[in-house]
């Protein structure tokens, strides 16, 4: 017999055999059909783990059929789009960035965010400058302090009853020329008199009060400042939110679901911390810088000129360390993304894994990713933890320069003491937010990286928009019947390269069952997804009732669809609210009523907590059939117009699946139903049975016509019961 490689046995495409006889394998309940492929484990982002995906042909496959590397996503409320079954991701590439994108243009982006609090930021920019001018006043204020207590000492060593000029005047004299022009230049300097304990006590006060001001300033800005952020961030995680349900399928077939979550979950928190701490920083950093050169100017030009030696050495240095470091900054969050990924493809398909052995290539998978993490977070950290000792080595060199001319020019009466203390003091202060600024590169960098992947996904192109003025059903009430569907010559392509569905023609009548089987990959699964506009033909049209579906609104066309699959997908919640999840506010009663048309209703009943028995986030604490039925439960409460069910009885005993058969029969009355099917035994009865190959219909009939016709549907027919019987 001819066994298919490759993990794709998912819902809808399942394995046939054309030669007889054919040896059926007991399988684990709920999971995949699994071939183990021969040749070396696959790179990363290769679907080699976790429950089949829904997605374009593998190499070598006309079509992949359903998988999913996680349970399959629900339909939202009418208005947002619904996520089917992802499609398996292409390879991602371990390959990180080798130059960073542009930073100024990320920046201006990202600011631009914060347009629409422009007077709130405009308020914090205020108390930004209020509150840095006063805190630069300080120094100043403190350095008169000094000049005071410094002249108290003097005056007090002079004789009473002369001016400060004659007491100059006879030092001179004595030969001491120095000291003479520190006391005619100290203007605070009384000769016999002490310290003035009134005057210093005066310019304290005021210093209390001009630091009292900053620090309310500082607040009010920090405060402002926060609700800008949050604000923005709660906009931005809204809109990341919104454009996740505006993407295509395609956009999930080449992208691993791991390397998703983490742009919108750790890329916006660290965006986030970027815009609440890195950004409030360096605008106080860049406001200080400025106020203290302008106070370090009006008190010395030359010890300005002096202490400004060490920004061209500084900005040179740090340029050339953030500029390495921004490239292993993206590069450390683009592995962040595919070690996500990779920890989750495995864990949600950990069954799997061992079953067949892989923990130690899972294990083995995961080592080279996180050596890789650790390879460029540990470059990004190294380069980044670079910047703070250069800046400090420069300011103490600056420190020492300015220790040195000060003491000169006050020796010789050109500066007072406390002016050398005031530009001391704001030299230190100079050179802080310029090593904040430095040391803030590197999160910057980090930010700006986190950033650029958050606007790559808001760029990504979305689905093709509903038009203008859609075609509304008539009579589109809940109950409504679904007419005739119709293919006419559709043609849909995953791959443009790669033919799958070419010219086919169906018509499916008003209430007709519809049963599509084949061998994997013929196109099952896709033509169904093409009926809810999972994607978009490329050529021909779908009509329901003669309206083209392209006409019609997603929402509206899928508001009369139930769609049932293999692969079940409970969320964390009670039972009662999974069920309920097909119609918004359903009652209490007709929960119950379709949980018991489902046959859900016994074993509910036997759980501790009925209905309220709450679900973990995988439903592991039921059995894969429960689950089943409890899906199910949930199509039989929606009511829906058209039913597509996609091997829905997979996965429950084949008594209950007897009683479930029964009731999907009367389910489907008078609806318009699609079923694919595994078991060809179930869809003996259906109306009509199409046979695909190869992306195209080679036969359509019922089962008896079929039969009798000994065509490629008798083949798989007699494969199946023959491997049976075997």
């Amino acid at each position: 017999m001819t066994i298919p490689q490759g993990p794709n046995f998912g819902p809808g495409n399942r394995q046939y055999f054309d030669d007889a006889p054919t040896v059926v394998f007991a399988k684990i309940p709920a999971e995949p059909d699994t071939a183990r492929p021969a040749e070396p484990a696959p790179q990363y982002g290769q679907p080699l783990y976790g429950p089949p995906q829904y997605g374009p042909p593998q190499s070598g496959q006309q079509e992949s059929g359903p998988q999913q590397s996680g349970p399959p996503p629900v339909d939202p409320p009418p208005g947002d789009e619904p996520k089917p079954d992802a499609p398996a991701p292409k390879p991602a590439s371990t390959t990180p960035a080798t130059k960073p994108k542009q930073f100024k243009a990320t920046m201006k982006r990202l600011l631009g965010l914060l347009k629409p609090h422009k007077i709130a930021v405009f308020v914090v920019v205020l108390s930004t400058i209020g509150s840095i001018s006063l805190s630069v006043a300080v120094p100043k204020i403190l350095g008169h302090v000094t000049d005071l207590i410094f002249a108290g000492f003097i005056g007090k060593s002079l004789p009473a009853g002369i001016s400060r000029d004659e007491a100059a005047e006879a030092i001179r004299a004595s030969g001491n020329s120095t000291f003479a022009d520190l006391v005619q230049n100290s203007a605070d300097v009384v000769p016999g008199v002490g310290l003035n304990f009134d005057a210093i006590g005066k310019v304290i006060l005021v210093a209390i009060g001009v630091y009292v001001m900053a620090s309310l300033l500082a607040w009010v800005e920090a405060f402002l400042l926060n609700i800008i952020v949050q604000k923005t961030i709660y906009k931005l995680r809204a809109e990341v939110e919104a454009k996740i349900h505006r993407l295509p399928l395609p956009y999930f077939d080449r992208t691993p679901r791991g390397e998703v979550l983490s742009r919108v979950t750790n890329d916006i928190d660290n965006v986030s911390s970027t815009l609440s701490q890195t950004l409030t920083s360096l605008l106080t950093s860049v406001l200080t810088v400025v106020g203290v050169l302008t106070m370090m100017f009006v008190i010395s030009p030359m010890l300005s000129l002096i202490a400004l030696i060490a920004v061209p050495v500084s900005v040179v240095l740090v340029a050339r360390v953030a500029k390495r470091a921004q490239v292993l900054f993206k590069a450390q969050w683009e592995e962040t993304g595919k070690i996500n990924a990779q920890i989750e493809e495995t864990y949600s398909g950990r069954d799997l894994v061992r079953v067949y052995g892989h923990q130690i290539e899972a294990e083995r998978e995961f080592a080279v990713q996180n050596k890789k993490l650790l390879d460029a977070s540990f470059g990004a950290q190294f380069l980044s933890s670079l910047i703070m000792p250069v800046m400090n080595f420069v300011g103490n060199i600056t420190y020492v320069l300015l220790a040195v001319v000060g003491a000169l020019k006050v020796a010789s009466g050109n500066m007072s003491l406390g002016d050398v203390q005031a530009f001391i003091v704001y030299s230190r202060q100079f050179s802080s937010p310029l090593t904040q600024i430095a040391s803030m590169s590197s999160s910057l960098q980090s930010g700006a990286a986190s950033a650029e992947r958050v606007f790559e996904l808001l760029d990504e192109p979305e689905q093709t928009p509903d038009i203008a003025n859609p075609v509304l059903p008539e009579q589109a009430g809940r109950h409504r019947t679904v007419g005739t569907v119709v293919f006419e010559n559709v043609s849909f392509r995953y791959d443009k390269d790669v033919p799958l569905i070419e010219n086919v023609n169906l018509t499916a009548e008003s209430g007709q069952t519809v049963a599509i089987v084949g061998p994997t990959g013929a196109g099952k699964t896709t033509l169904v997804n093409l009926i809810m506009r999972f994607y978009e033909v490329d050529s021909g049209r779908i009509t329901i009732d003669d309206v083209d579906i392209a006409h019609m609104r997603r929402a509206d066309l899928r508001s009369h669809v139930g769609m049932v699959l293999q692969d079940t997908w409970l969320f964390g919640g009670t039972i009662r609210e999974n069920i309920a999840y097909g119609r918004i506010g359903a009652s209490e009663a007709e929960i119950q009523a379709a949980a018991r048309a489902a046959f859900a209703d016994r074993f509910i009943h036997t759980l501790p907590d009925g209905y309220d028995t709450v679900l973990d986030e995988e439903a592991s604490n039921i059995s894969s059939g429960e689950k089943q039925l409890i899906t199910i439960a949930r199509a039989f409460l929606s009511e829906p117009s058209l039913l597509i069910l996609d091997e829905a009885t997979s996965s429950v005993d084949t008594r209950t699946e007897q009683l479930v058969q029964h009731a999907m029969s009367a389910l489907r009355a008078g609806r318009t139903s699609f079923i694919i099917a595994h078991r060809l035994s179930t869809i003996r009865n259906a109306d009509l049975i199409v046979v695909m190959e190869a992306g195209q219909i080679v036969e359509q009939g019922t089962h008896d016509q079929l039969i009798a016709h000994g065509g490629a549907y008798f083949r798989l027919y007699n494969a199946q019961f023959e491997g049976a019987a075997v």
